[in-house]
């Protein structure tokens, strides 16, 4: 499956125009987060990158995340509903809806701006280095997953 080029300034405005969708009330298909929730919780890919909020894995640990994981985020195949996530995505506090959707906004206007080739080769929180196309598939397939979530 091919997933919107998050780096495209279109298509990421398409992926925004969804999230502008949004409302506080939306009630999610499946799971347990609310839409400000899931807003928060699509917005730890991009703390991941730009800021050291998370310890970086390491040694065994790292590499078990390579073996398990890596495909599951970054291949061509959608997510799952309800698959299990990394504790870091786990947002169980309240979150308000509107900083969430405003964070969450920036977090992918920086992202196109800044473009598949700051992103070619760039090291991931846990994967290693990748390509702009898997750094595009984590990022767009993460992102569409939830808003399906939230029939947006």
């Amino acid at each position: 499956m091919s997933w919107k080029n998050i780096f495209d300034k279109t298509e990421s405005q398409e992926t925004i125009a969804r999230i502008n969708a949004l409302s506080p009330d939306k009630q999610p298909l499946w799971g347990k987060m609310n839409v400000g929730q899931m807003l928060a919780h699509c917005s730890v890919t991009y703390d991941l990158v730009y800021t050291d909020k998370y310890p970086k894995p390491k040694g065994f640990q790292k590499f078990m995340i390579k073996l398990f994981a890596k495909n599951t985020v970054v291949g061509p195949k959608p997510y799952k509903k309800n698959i299990r996530t990394a504790p870091m995505f786990v947002i169980a506090d309240e979150r308000e809806f509107e900083v969430e959707k405003r964070r969450l906004i920036e977090n992918i206007e920086r992202t196109q701006a800044l473009g598949s080739a700051h992103f070619n080769g760039k090291e991931s929180h846990a994967f290693g280095a990748l390509s702009d196309k898997e750094w595009n598939t984590l990022f767009s397939k993460h992102l569409d997953h939830h808003l399906k979530q939230f029939e947006v």
